[in-house]
């Protein structure tokens, strides 16, 4: 029995909470106490279990239960060497208690032995009389190997003990979508609910499958059930707005946004996406409106300042652009999207040493596109900073090797140093691989391309 403070039976709690505010020793008969223990474990307050475990062993000193109970601790503690030789202790004392294998097979687990984990769990198996828990973590076990069929088959089993284990049902269809096995997925959820046509949370994930396939309107008919079996499941209502937005059915899709706002708490998932249906219909003064209650909402969620400072961007409001890319700076100034926008936008308002910097953190933080790099080197020459500009581009080499936009910069940069042999080399390279990217020359280095020594090595190899 777990206890809850709203439980009608919840009297040895209550007595046990009140004794330990008094400090009067009460006696608790010994499923008293586990009741409160694992009341307190599955709150997640540790220290009031390892009280009541303390507790229990000084009135009960030779109960196993209670004992277990500490060993589970000492698991969860990563006391691991304790807990096994408490379990080995108990295990001398009752060797056929499943808990005593649950426990083993834990320590098996936090070391990172899973195999280990799953033979032991399998003894346990033999021993209990409740399958499912142990056949759930077998499956788990399973996932950490990422052997995800015999995962799937384990969490199967579950199923097909307990059709209202909805939790195994999760992690079978996570089974099926990392193995990418969406037919049979859908395959499995259409039986599943042949059996139990009531799951709205089988027709929820059969609608996400259908989703991932592109069959918007199965995944339709699917969100639609889910919503039929349980009129108040917020899930289904923002899936089915993605499908309605996929559908370009957008009134549609905002009023299923819309619905999971009076459900619950605002979604800034939600917010977003009604943003981007009124921009699609045309309606930018309630799309930007969205776009703000988005970023107010959830100011972490990058999306939300993409969008707004796309928004600006496609509007040609740059200042109002680079204001709200700032913003989003500030808050995360490790997101490499952000960056890119920064440069991007300083690059359009001619900003050249801010749009420079935007697109060297771009770099920094692991955004290595060949336009990235392009436009950075093209800013350092506009700035002057030619031998800047051509380490810039000696790095993106090492990415692009014998890429011709490259070849024929770094050839106008190092004649333009007055490095012939360089300029000759890099110059070579790029007829040999494109020769209709030698305006590049002409554009970006008009002064070299009057040089004698590259008309006549443009004789030579045209």
């Amino acid at each position: 029995m777990e206890l809850s403070h709203n439980d009608n039976n919840n009297l040895p709690l209550s007595k046990f909470e009140s004794m330990l505010k008094t400090n009067h020793v009460l006696f608790f008969d010994s499923d008293e106490f586990e009741n409160i223990i694992h009341h307190y474990l599955n709150q997640g307050k540790i220290a009031l279990a390892k009280k009541a475990i303390k507790l229990g062993l000084d009135q009960h000193p030779t109960s196993i239960n209670l004992r277990l109970f500490k060993a589970e601790v000492y698991v969860f503690e990563d006391k691991l060497v304790e807990a096994d030789e408490l379990l080995n202790e108990l295990y001398s004392l009752d060797p056929t208690n499943e808990e005593i294998y649950i426990q083993k097979a834990n320590i098996f687990s936090k070391k990172d032995e899973h195999q280990k984990a799953i033979e032991v769990l399998k003894k346990a198996l033999e021993l209990t009389d409740d399958v499912v828990d142990i056949y759930s973590l077998i499956g788990m076990e399973h996932l950490f190997l990422d052997e995800f069929e015999h995962a799937k088959t384990y969490f199967m089993k579950c199923i097909e003990e307990d059709m209202d284990d909805y939790s195994a049902l999760y992690n079978i269809i996570y089974c099926f979508d990392f193995l990418k096995q969406h037919e049979e997925a859908i395959e499995y959820l259409n039986v599943f609910l042949d059996r139990n046509p009531y799951c709205e949370v089988a027709w929820h994930q059969l609608g996400k499958q259908y989703l991932e396939l592109k069959k918007y309107k199965k995944a339709l008919t699917s969100f639609d059930f889910a919503i039929i079996a349980d009129d108040s499941f917020v899930g289904a209502y923002l899936e089915r707005g993605k499908v309605l937005e996929k559908l370009k059915r957008y009134h549609e899709a905002i009023e299923n946004y819309n619905t999971t706002l009076k459900l619950d708490d605002p979604t800034s998932f939600a917010l977003l996406h009604i943003g981007n249906c009124y921009e699609k219909l045309g309606n930018q003064d309630l799309a930007v409106q969205y776009y703000y209650k988005t970023v107010h909402e959830d100011p972490l969620l990058d999306k939300g300042w993409i969008a707004i400072t796309k928004f600006y961007n496609k509007h040609k409001n740059y200042q109002k652009g680079l204001y709200y890319i700032n913003k989003a700076i500030n808050i995360d100034s490790e997101n490499v999207t952000y960056w890119k926008l920064y440069a991007q936008i300083n690059h359009r308002l001619n900003f050249f040493e801010e749009a420079e910097r935007g697109y060297k953190k771009t770099l920094e933080l692991g955004n290595y596109e060949l336009n990235t790099w392009l436009s950075r080197g093209d800013l350092l020459i506009k700035l002057g900073e030619l031998e800047a500009s051509i380490f810039n581009f000696e790095q993106a080499v090492e990415f692009y090797p014998d890429n011709p936009e490259l070849e024929y910069r770094l050839a106008g940069l190092y004649f333009a140093l007055n490095e012939n042999d360089k300029g000759s080399f890099h110059l070579k390279n790029g007829l040999r691989h494109d020769k209709d990217y030698m305006f590049i020359i002409e554009e970006l280095f008009p002064e070299v391309i009057t040089k004698l020594h590259v008309k006549n090595l443009l004789k030579t190899n045209l």
